[in-house]
């Protein structure tokens, strides 16, 4: 492993560093890949990344060669045809980028070979997001920690119920705990041959970020060997319109609506530089990431910014010893804090997945950061839940420790005073907790 390339206080070396070195030496060993599970033919259809005007698509076939999608509007009207090529050197992975949509309008499409229709299933109907400036009323999932198991299947089944827009998630999605290629590939092909996960996204826009079992191993940083393979195979199976700066990272937003949605990146970069916040400390977003991420919230006229990533951003949540929470990189959340009160940008809300708890924090800094900053997280879509992870804070306004779970985020401008909700459903159907706050609440003093 190459050496760090910038110098840390003692204490901080013991703690970041070493915890570090430790996970990249583990992960070198030999993870086999077990008998594989029978997959079917085709992987797919998925919605990913959507625009007004535009969408992403994506098939993973079961051979090579050319292959159609053909979209119409459900009305009626003209159709539009685009090409795609399974090749062997994208693991078969197809994506198609649509063009020349109209907003808030629904579309049927299929996927044909030659004269063989791939995927018509007649549950192949999305609506294109509204207008940017439009007064809409838009619903998301949001969750983290999914397996193939009966309980996450069945949440898939609910969110499809609970008719969503779109859908977002933070990580874990699924467990792979290996960098190695092969492993990751396999892992990726698994997750996406679910069919309740295909029939829910193949209708619905998802859009994903990865937390530490996706990325590596349990903990790990931007220092895991074989990240690259991650990276490689995450950039095949999941549509989304960009992947970090097109070498590194994943990061990604999307506006929806009245939602604009930063998806950050705290794996790829964590503790590989030093830090652009306090010198002698490391990472956690990288410098790149910082300025696409100060330009983007300086750019957003969305009434509401969510700022999400798989791992969680309070200290006071974790109790565990290997520092995996933005509180560990406490000078980089300071210096996120001091920028959204230094250009006093409104509708800021923090979302988090991974300690297998759900909670809702209202932070009482409005004296620093302008206005008292909403914070949720959502987890776990599986049975295994954490509730040590589940500790007491003063800010604390709402918090369950519930399996297959996840958070409905509904963002409402159509009403005089425009609001975010967040309602916690578990697999039946059951409203957990609820927690609500007015745009107003989110606006600078």
């Amino acid at each position: 492993m190459n050496a760090n390339p910038y110098t840390l206080p003692a204490i901080n070396r013991r703690r970041f560093i070493g915890s570090a070195l430790a996970l990249g030496a583990a992960v070198t060993s030999k993870v086999l890949p077990g008998a594989p599970t029978p997959l079917p033919e085709v992987l797919g259809p998925i919605l990913g990344h959507t625009e007004p005007t535009a969408a992403h698509l994506w098939l993973r076939p079961s051979s090579t060669g050319e292959y159609m999608l053909e979209i119409e509007p459900l009305a009626g009207g003209r159709a539009i045809t685009v090409p795609g090529e399974a090749r062997e050197a994208d693991d078969l992975c197809i994506h198609w980028r649509v063009d020349g949509l109209q907003a808030a309008t629904p579309y049927r499409y299929r996927i044909r070979s030659g004269d063989r229709v791939l995927a018509g299933d007649p549950g192949q109907v999305f609506t294109t997001p509204p207008p940017p400036d439009a007064p809409s009323r838009v619903r998301f999932a949001i969750s983290s920690c999914a397996k193939e198991d009966a309980g996450s299947r069945a949440v898939w089944k609910r969110m499809a119920e609970e008719e969503v827009d779109g859908v977002v998630l933070i990580g874990d999605t699924p467990y792979i705990d290996s960098t190695e290629l092969e492993v990751q590939t396999r892992r990726h092909r698994e997750f996406a041959a679910v069919p309740e996960y295909q029939q829910l996204l193949c209708s619905r826009s998802c859009w994903w970020t990865w937390d530490d079992h996706d990325f590596g191993i349990n903990n790990c940083s931007g220092l895991i060997p074989g990240k690259e393979n991650s990276r490689l195979v995450y950039t095949r199976y999941r549509p989304q319109a960009g992947y970090g700066d097109g070498n590194n990272g994943i990061y990604t937003r999307f506006r929806y609506g009245p939602v604009e949605v930063f998806l950050l990146d705290t794996r790829w970069f964590a503790m590989t530089e030093a830090s652009y916040a306090r010198s002698g400390y490391p990472t956690l977003l990288g410098a790149s990431q910082w300025a696409w991420l100060k330009r983007g919230l300086l750019e957003s006229d969305a009434p509401f910014k969510l700022l999400a990533c798989g791992m969680i951003w309070d200290d006071k949540e974790v109790t565990n010893t290997q520092n995996d929470s933005w509180g560990a990189y406490r000078h980089e959340r300071k210096a996120l804090e001091q920028f959204i009160a230094e250009h006093r940008i409104p509708g800021v809300v923090r979302v988090g997945g991974d300690i297998h708890s759900s909670r809702v924090l209202r932070y009482a800094i409005k004296e620093s950061i302008v206005y008292n900053l909403l914070q949720c997280n959502a987890s776990p879509i599986h049975a295994s839940v954490i509730p040590r992870l589940n500790v007491y804070n003063p800010d604390l306004v709402r918090s369950a420790v519930e399996p297959n779970v996840f958070l409905l985020l509904e963002a409402d401008t159509t009403v005089p005073q425009p609001r975010l909700s967040g309602t916690l459903i578990n697999v039946r159907g059951e409203r957990v907790f609820s927690y609500e706050a007015g745009l107003l609440d989110l606006m600078p003093a």
